[in-house]
């Protein structure tokens, strides 16, 4: 097992390098200018190569790529365009929130999909399953953007919870509203991959065998259906993972959350091209560590997984 992830860790280097090289030539070719945004529109051209030259922006973008890298592996990830403050000093002081708000959205979605999705595969063409099946449409179907916008003009403009300094309470209550838009579309997505992965194990012939043999419903669910589809469920989690990305920065800006999600919108809108480059390094690195752990699950229930990388 030791073998297996340290494999998998020494495949991250050169995928997170080649993700950062794609997306670091496609800000160089995007239109706007770092220095026009920085020194304003009535800058003069001298200024902005005098700007450019002191931001290393001058040089060959091959060279401003194997010169940002060699920086971002050493820890330091540059200063700012905007304000010229540490990069990494802005991250690690939002990167709790993010962390916390993605944690608490991915619980609260998995602990209510996953039996609702079991629940829907035993007592399928039941009005259960039917339930089921419009709660995920329903949250497929809603925009996160949507829904967040609904949920704060509800909250704000008829309850009038945000007015003023509310208590324990009701601050309590507001917390859970970026947690209950960040994880409905993630809820939703493994309801329905809970209970297509239940069915396709249940079809299989040696849960008729077992079916056969006197088995009960509930042990032939514990000890072989559900066993062997959390396999494909777990796969179906990878999937979904990436778009809930997508959904940390719609919530961290619907909710004015103070997360890196909104952090690396502000950068993308100023031009900021080591807060955008950071922002989406600690993305990367999240996402391939969720990425590396479900697959060290998937190679505990079925060790078929292993022997592809050997």
């Amino acid at each position: 097992m030791l073998k297996y992830i340290i494999k998998r860790l020494l495949a991250l280097i050169p995928l997170i390098a080649g993700a950062m090289f794609v997306i670091f030539m496609l800000l160089h070719l995007s239109p706007g200018c770092p220095a026009t945004f920085a020194l304003g529109p009535d800058s003069t051209p001298a200024a902005r190569w005098e700007w450019g030259e002191v931001h290393g922006l001058n040089d060959p973008v091959l060279i401003q790529y194997i010169r940002y890298m060699a920086g971002l592996f050493t820890g330091d990830f540059g200063n700012s365009f905007r304000n010229n403050v540490s990069i990494t000093q802005e991250i690690m002081q939002r990167l709790p929130r993010t962390l916390g708000l993605s944690l608490a959205a991915l619980t609260a979605a998995l602990l209510l999909a996953l039996p609702i999705g079991i629940i829907a595969a035993v007592k399928k063409n039941t009005w259960i399953d039917g339930v089921s099946m419009f709660i995920a449409l329903i949250g497929i179907s809603i925009p996160v953007f949507w829904l967040g916008l609904i949920l704060v003009r509800f909250f704000a403009l008829h309850i009038g919870w945000w007015v003023g300094t509310p208590p324990w309470h009701i601050r309590y209550i507001l917390f859970k509203l970026p947690v209950i838009t960040l994880g409905t579309a993630m809820m939703a997505a493994m309801i329905h991959s809970t209970r297509f992965s239940m069915l396709e194990v249940m079809r299989e012939n040696y849960i008729r065998t077992a079916r056969a043999k006197g088995l009960s419903g509930g042990k032939i669910i514990r000890k072989h259906v559900l066993r062997n589809a959390l396999t494909p469920i777990l796969e179906a989690f990878k999937v979904h993972f990436g778009t809930f990305f997508t959904g940390i920065l719609v919530t961290e800006t619907v909710f004015a959350w103070p997360g890196i999600g909104r952090l690396f919108l502000q950068g993308i809108s100023a031009r900021d091209y080591p807060m955008v480059l950071g922002c989406l390094f600690i993305f990367i690195i999240l996402f391939a560590v969720v990425k590396l752990i479900v697959d060290i699950l998937q190679v505990f229930l079925d060790p078929r997984i292993k022997e592809q990388y050997k």
